[in-house]
Protein backbone atom coordinates (compact mmCIF):
# COMPACT_ATOMS: atom_id res chain seq x y z
CA UNK A 1 0.00 0.00 0.00
CA UNK A 2 1.79 3.32 -0.72
CA UNK A 3 -0.91 5.91 -1.50
CA UNK A 4 -2.19 7.82 1.37
CA UNK A 5 -5.78 8.28 2.28
CA UNK A 6 -8.31 9.19 4.43
CA UNK A 7 -12.17 7.25 4.61
CA UNK A 8 -14.72 8.40 6.85
CA UNK A 9 -17.47 6.00 7.78
CA UNK A 10 -21.10 4.92 9.98
CA UNK A 11 -22.73 2.84 11.98
CA UNK A 12 -26.18 2.75 10.13
CA UNK A 13 -28.11 1.30 13.39
CA UNK A 14 -26.03 3.40 15.98
CA UNK A 15 -25.28 6.86 16.80
CA UNK A 16 -21.40 6.25 15.84
CA UNK A 17 -19.31 7.80 13.34
CA UNK A 18 -15.55 7.77 12.61
CA UNK A 19 -12.53 8.29 10.10
CA UNK A 20 -9.63 5.94 8.99
CA UNK A 21 -6.57 7.44 8.31
CA UNK A 22 -3.04 5.77 6.47
CA UNK A 23 0.09 7.77 5.11
CA UNK A 24 1.90 6.18 3.31
CA UNK A 25 3.70 8.37 0.67
CA UNK A 26 2.62 11.00 1.79
CA UNK A 27 4.50 10.28 5.42
CA UNK A 28 7.43 9.71 3.86
CA UNK A 29 8.11 11.86 1.48
CA UNK A 30 7.41 14.38 4.41
CA UNK A 31 10.29 13.04 6.42
CA UNK A 32 12.63 12.06 3.83
CA UNK A 33 16.82 13.19 4.57
CA UNK A 34 15.26 14.66 8.02
CA UNK A 35 16.34 12.38 10.08
CA UNK A 36 14.13 12.02 12.68
CA UNK A 37 15.00 9.43 15.47
CA UNK A 38 11.55 6.70 15.89
CA UNK A 39 10.49 8.88 18.79
CA UNK A 40 9.77 12.18 16.85
CA UNK A 41 8.74 9.72 13.53
CA UNK A 42 6.08 8.90 16.00
CA UNK A 43 4.90 12.18 17.67
CA UNK A 44 4.89 14.03 14.16
CA UNK A 45 3.15 11.03 12.82
CA UNK A 46 0.72 11.36 14.78
CA UNK A 47 0.18 14.82 14.78
CA UNK A 48 0.17 14.40 11.07
CA UNK A 49 -2.47 12.14 11.59
CA UNK A 50 -5.09 13.98 13.31
CA UNK A 51 -4.40 16.70 11.80
CA UNK A 52 -6.07 15.26 8.39
CA UNK A 53 -8.75 14.39 10.13
CA UNK A 54 -9.77 17.72 11.47
CA UNK A 55 -8.90 19.09 8.18
CA UNK A 56 -11.00 16.19 6.23
CA UNK A 57 -13.94 17.90 8.54
CA UNK A 58 -13.23 21.77 6.71
CA UNK A 59 -15.78 23.18 5.32
CA UNK A 60 -14.65 25.78 3.82
CA UNK A 61 -10.84 26.65 1.61
CA UNK A 62 -8.02 26.90 3.80
CA UNK A 63 -6.07 25.00 6.09
CA UNK A 64 -5.92 23.36 9.29
CA UNK A 65 -1.94 24.01 11.48
CA UNK A 66 -1.01 21.99 14.34
CA UNK A 67 1.35 23.47 15.93
CA UNK A 68 3.26 22.38 19.67
CA UNK A 69 5.94 25.19 20.48
CA UNK A 70 8.04 24.86 23.92
CA UNK A 71 11.26 24.71 26.04
CA UNK A 72 11.38 20.76 26.29
CA UNK A 73 13.47 18.46 24.21
CA UNK A 74 11.21 18.82 21.16
CA UNK A 75 10.78 22.51 20.96
CA UNK A 76 8.67 22.76 17.92
CA UNK A 77 6.46 19.89 15.76
CA UNK A 78 4.15 21.84 13.02
CA UNK A 79 1.73 20.27 10.74
CA UNK A 80 -0.05 22.29 8.03
CA UNK A 81 -2.88 20.18 5.90
CA UNK A 82 -5.08 22.38 3.50
CA UNK A 83 -8.69 21.62 2.80
CA UNK A 84 -8.09 19.48 0.09
CA UNK A 85 -5.55 17.35 1.85
CA UNK A 86 -2.39 18.62 0.82
CA UNK A 87 0.21 18.15 3.59
CA UNK A 88 3.22 19.19 4.91
CA UNK A 89 5.33 19.23 8.30
CA UNK A 90 8.34 19.57 10.34
CA UNK A 91 10.16 19.07 13.44
CA UNK A 92 12.88 20.68 15.87
CA UNK A 93 14.66 18.97 19.05
CA UNK A 94 17.93 19.75 20.83
CA UNK A 95 20.37 17.69 19.21
CA UNK A 96 20.85 15.59 23.02
CA UNK A 97 17.25 14.09 22.53
CA UNK A 98 16.77 11.24 24.57
CA UNK A 99 14.06 8.70 22.67
CA UNK A 100 13.62 6.71 25.78
CA UNK A 101 11.75 9.91 27.38
CA UNK A 102 8.39 10.28 28.17
CA UNK A 103 5.92 12.22 26.15
CA UNK A 104 5.52 15.16 28.61
CA UNK A 105 9.56 15.46 29.10
CA UNK A 106 9.47 14.95 25.71
CA UNK A 107 7.28 18.28 24.92
CA UNK A 108 8.13 19.96 28.38
CA UNK A 109 5.92 22.88 28.91
CA UNK A 110 5.00 23.10 25.10
CA UNK A 111 1.66 23.93 24.63
CA UNK A 112 -0.45 22.04 21.63
CA UNK A 113 -2.10 24.81 19.29
CA UNK A 114 -4.84 24.21 16.39
CA UNK A 115 -5.43 27.20 13.98
CA UNK A 116 -8.31 27.11 11.56
CA UNK A 117 -7.46 29.45 8.56
CA UNK A 118 -10.39 30.29 6.42
CA UNK A 119 -8.99 31.92 2.94
CA UNK A 120 -11.95 32.73 1.61
CA UNK A 121 -12.94 35.37 4.16
CA UNK A 122 -9.10 36.15 5.69
CA UNK A 123 -9.89 34.82 9.20
CA UNK A 124 -8.88 32.30 11.47
CA UNK A 125 -9.38 30.58 14.57
CA UNK A 126 -7.25 29.07 17.17
CA UNK A 127 -7.90 27.39 20.30
CA UNK A 128 -5.51 25.14 22.58
CA UNK A 129 -5.60 21.21 23.42
CA UNK A 130 -5.46 20.01 26.42
CA UNK A 131 -2.67 18.25 28.04
CA UNK A 132 -4.05 16.27 30.52
CA UNK A 133 -2.90 13.47 28.82
CA UNK A 134 0.14 11.55 28.22
CA UNK A 135 0.14 10.87 24.70
CA UNK A 136 -0.81 12.65 21.64
CA UNK A 137 -4.14 10.64 20.62
CA UNK A 138 -5.46 11.13 24.22
CA UNK A 139 -4.70 14.66 24.34
CA UNK A 140 -7.00 15.02 21.00
CA UNK A 141 -9.69 12.59 22.63
CA UNK A 142 -10.05 15.51 24.98
CA UNK A 143 -10.33 17.61 22.43
CA UNK A 144 -12.73 16.36 20.28
CA UNK A 145 -14.44 15.16 23.07
CA UNK A 146 -14.78 19.22 24.23
CA UNK A 147 -15.46 20.38 21.02
CA UNK A 148 -18.39 18.33 19.98
CA UNK A 149 -19.66 17.57 23.59
CA UNK A 150 -19.52 14.04 22.61
CA UNK A 151 -17.62 11.13 23.72
CA UNK A 152 -14.60 10.51 21.32
CA UNK A 153 -11.63 7.91 21.25
CA UNK A 154 -8.97 7.95 18.71
CA UNK A 155 -6.06 5.41 18.30
CA UNK A 156 -2.73 6.46 16.41
CA UNK A 157 0.58 4.79 15.39
CA UNK A 158 3.62 5.93 13.32
CA UNK A 159 6.93 4.76 12.39
CA UNK A 160 9.36 5.57 9.42
CA UNK A 161 7.35 4.13 6.66
CA UNK A 162 3.29 5.02 8.10
CA UNK A 163 1.00 6.60 9.65
CA UNK A 164 -2.43 5.24 11.05
CA UNK A 165 -5.19 6.62 13.24
CA UNK A 166 -8.58 5.43 13.60
CA UNK A 167 -11.43 7.67 15.47
CA UNK A 168 -14.46 6.72 17.26
CA UNK A 169 -17.08 9.81 17.75
CA UNK A 170 -20.35 9.23 19.13
CA UNK A 171 -23.23 11.64 17.92
CA UNK A 172 -26.43 12.69 20.12
CA UNK A 173 -28.72 9.70 19.65
CA UNK A 174 -31.59 10.67 16.93
CA UNK A 175 -29.72 13.39 16.28
CA UNK A 176 -31.19 13.87 13.10
CA UNK A 177 -30.63 10.18 12.60
CA UNK A 178 -33.15 7.26 12.49
CA UNK A 179 -31.20 4.97 14.63
CA UNK A 180 -32.49 2.62 16.96
CA UNK A 181 -31.49 3.94 20.91
CA UNK A 182 -28.70 1.10 21.91
CA UNK A 183 -27.77 2.16 25.27
CA UNK A 184 -24.95 -0.36 25.29
CA UNK A 185 -23.82 0.32 21.54
CA UNK A 186 -21.28 2.56 22.38
CA UNK A 187 -18.88 0.42 24.85
CA UNK A 188 -19.76 -2.53 22.71
CA UNK A 189 -17.61 -0.76 19.56
CA UNK A 190 -15.35 0.77 21.69
CA UNK A 191 -14.29 -3.06 23.62
CA UNK A 192 -13.70 -3.97 19.71
CA UNK A 193 -11.57 -1.21 18.92
CA UNK A 194 -9.08 -2.01 22.02
CA UNK A 195 -8.31 -4.95 19.93
CA UNK A 196 -6.79 -2.61 16.80
CA UNK A 197 -2.77 -3.71 17.51
CA UNK A 198 -0.27 -0.89 16.04
CA UNK A 199 0.53 -2.82 13.43
CA UNK A 200 -3.30 -3.13 12.25
CA UNK A 201 -3.22 0.91 12.29
CA UNK A 202 -0.01 0.90 10.23
CA UNK A 203 -1.21 -1.80 7.07
CA UNK A 204 -4.70 -1.98 6.88
CA UNK A 205 -6.80 -0.13 5.03
CA UNK A 206 -10.38 1.34 5.89
CA UNK A 207 -12.59 -1.57 4.34
CA UNK A 208 -10.69 -4.33 6.06
CA UNK A 209 -9.72 -2.70 9.29
CA UNK A 210 -13.62 -2.11 9.67
CA UNK A 211 -14.80 -5.35 8.83
CA UNK A 212 -11.54 -7.10 10.94
CA UNK A 213 -13.62 -5.23 13.94
CA UNK A 214 -17.25 -5.01 13.33
CA UNK A 215 -18.48 -7.39 10.52
CA UNK A 216 -21.53 -8.10 12.31
CA UNK A 217 -22.81 -4.28 12.33
CA UNK A 218 -23.82 -2.19 9.01
CA UNK A 219 -21.52 0.28 8.22
CA UNK A 220 -21.38 2.64 5.80
CA UNK A 221 -17.91 3.80 3.81
CA UNK A 222 -18.04 6.92 2.57
CA UNK A 223 -15.49 7.37 -0.18
CA UNK A 224 -11.91 7.51 0.18
CA UNK A 225 -9.42 10.56 -0.37
CA UNK A 226 -6.26 10.96 -0.92
CA UNK A 227 -3.62 12.68 0.87
CA UNK A 228 -0.41 14.36 -0.85
CA UNK A 229 2.67 15.80 0.68
CA UNK A 230 3.26 19.35 -1.36
CA UNK A 231 5.85 21.30 -0.05
CA UNK A 232 7.47 22.54 -4.03
CA UNK A 233 10.33 24.83 -3.92
CA UNK A 234 8.70 28.17 -4.46
CA UNK A 235 11.88 30.12 -5.81
CA UNK A 236 9.20 32.96 -6.94
CA UNK A 237 8.17 33.46 -3.50
CA UNK A 238 11.82 33.67 -2.15
CA UNK A 239 12.66 36.08 -5.32
CA UNK A 240 9.47 38.26 -4.19
CA UNK A 241 10.57 38.58 -0.56
CA UNK A 242 14.54 39.55 -1.53
CA UNK A 243 13.20 42.17 -3.53
CA UNK A 244 10.81 43.44 -0.67
CA UNK A 245 14.16 44.17 0.77
CA UNK A 246 15.03 46.52 -1.69
CA UNK A 247 18.12 46.15 -3.65
CA UNK A 248 20.37 48.14 -1.20
CA UNK A 249 19.86 46.04 1.70
CA UNK A 250 20.39 42.79 -0.49
CA UNK A 251 23.31 43.94 -1.87
CA UNK A 252 24.74 44.62 1.30
CA UNK A 253 23.95 40.83 2.75
CA UNK A 254 25.84 40.22 -0.10
CA UNK A 255 28.65 41.79 0.43
CA UNK A 256 29.12 41.12 4.16
CA UNK A 257 28.19 37.16 3.57
CA UNK A 258 29.56 36.23 0.06
CA UNK A 259 26.20 35.08 -0.87
CA UNK A 260 22.56 34.98 0.43
CA UNK A 261 21.43 31.65 1.67
CA UNK A 262 18.01 30.85 2.11
CA UNK A 263 16.74 27.14 3.88
CA UNK A 264 13.13 26.62 4.05
CA UNK A 265 12.72 24.61 7.25
CA UNK A 266 9.37 23.35 6.58
CA UNK A 267 9.87 21.88 2.92
CA UNK A 268 13.88 21.77 3.57
CA UNK A 269 15.20 22.89 0.65
CA UNK A 270 17.93 25.54 0.05
CA UNK A 271 18.09 28.30 -2.25
CA UNK A 272 22.01 30.17 -2.59
CA UNK A 273 22.04 33.62 -4.36
CA UNK A 274 25.61 34.81 -5.98
CA UNK A 275 26.54 37.98 -7.31
CA UNK A 276 24.48 37.03 -10.61
CA UNK A 277 21.32 35.86 -9.14
CA UNK A 278 21.30 39.13 -7.27
CA UNK A 279 22.43 41.12 -10.33
CA UNK A 280 19.50 38.98 -12.42
CA UNK A 281 16.70 39.50 -9.86
CA UNK A 282 16.71 43.09 -10.13
CA UNK A 283 17.55 43.74 -13.04
CA UNK A 284 13.60 41.77 -14.08
CA UNK A 285 12.60 44.26 -11.54
CA UNK A 286 14.08 47.41 -13.30
CA UNK A 287 12.63 46.35 -16.48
Amino acid sequence: MSQSTIQRFLFKEHAIRGQHVHLNDAWRDMITDRHYGPTIQALLGELAVVATMIANNLKHQGKITLQVQGSGPVHLLVIEVTHDLKIRGLAKTQESLNNDASFNEMLGDGQILVTLENTQTRSHFQSFVPRESDTIAGCFEDFFTQSDQQPARLWLAADAEHAGGFLLQKMPENGGHEVEVDEDAWNRTLLLAETLKEQELLTLNCETTIHRLFHEELVELFEEKTVCYECPQDKERVDAMLRSLGEEEVRKILEEEGKIAIHNEICNFHLVYLKEDVDALFATTMQ
